[in-house]
């Protein structure tokens, strides 16, 4: 299923709605799982959380509390680790990806650890659970900054968490959108409005589609959709670079990180 080398593609600043973001999105992810597994897995960890390329984990940050004997929901879980390491604390973690190949390697890694993650093939505005299911909702880099309506998102995570239930998500910091996604000294310079919402849109120069789109949220845009869906934010952790990590993920790198935050994890809890 993995295409190598992946085919070319022009970049573009153009509107995007949700039926093309998911269409684009859940391609992308099955023709890049491989490779991501691949290269990341072992940083992941088969049991590990981990909220962003910087490598804070969740056994540090502690942005989910206890999760014994809670229901948790993983949204955008991709190969489980997050979730599996949830269920090794003793939690009943459960996953959705948008990704068929991503949950594939669930399931492989599933067999491998005999710790089984059950996950279903879904979307996060969408979310195919009842009402008041759940004790915890958590997305560590998933399905938020590829989703174009947020307001569903944050909908349906409030409607299938229980009262006072938590939700905790890490994104790319949004103030990264204001420069290059380049690891080098390159991508410290600003090259854009921080307040410019426009999506970043991939189009595959041989057919004409839509192969990759993300969103981009100010601080105070995520602070205003959460309030507004009845949440209290609890957290905003912006890890800084560990002197030790001289791992390059994309735009991640020491270069940029020790000087300028690459990741935002939010935590709040449902009023």
């Amino acid at each position: 299923m993995q295409q190598w080398p992946h085919p070319p593609v022009t970049a573009h600043r153009r509107a995007s709605g949700e039926d093309e973001s998911r269409r684009a999105n859940g391609a992308d992810w099955d023709r890049y799982a491989d490779e991501y597994q691949a290269l990341h897995g072992p940083f992941l960890g088969d049991v590990g959380f981990v909220w962003g390329p910087e490598g804070l984990t969740e056994a540090v940050a502690g942005v989910l509390g206890d999760v014994k004997d809670k229901d948790v929901l993983e949204v955008g879980s991709g190969a489980g680790q997050c979730s599996r390491w949830v269920r090794s604390q003793g939690g009943r973690a459960f996953g959705l990806d948008l990704s068929y190949r991503q949950l594939q390697h669930s399931r492989r890694i599933d067999e491998a650890t005999a710790i089984e993650v059950p996950a279903v093939l879904g979307t996060a505005t969408h979310l195919p659970f009842a009402d008041a299911s759940f004790d915890v909702v958590f997305s560590s880099f998933g399905a938020l900054q590829f989703v174009a309506d947020i307001d569903d998102a944050v909908a349906e995570t409030a409607r299938v968490l229980r009262t006072g239930g938590r939700f905790a998500f890490s994104i790319t910091h949004p103030t990264r959108w204001m420069f290059p996604d380049d690891p080098t000294a390159e991508g410290l310079v600003a090259s854009q409005s921080y307040w410019d919402r426009t999506p970043y849109v991939e189009v595959d120069d041989e057919t004409g589609a839509t192969s990759y789109v993300e969103h981009h949220r100010t601080l105070g845009d995520w602070v205003q959709v959460l309030a507004g869906h009845g949440f209290m934010i609890t957290d905003l952790v912006e890890p800084q670079w560990p002197e030790d990590n001289e791992r390059v993920w994309g735009g991640w790198s020491a270069v940029r990180g020790r000087l300028t935050p690459g990741t935002a994890v939010f935590g709040a809890r449902l009023a």
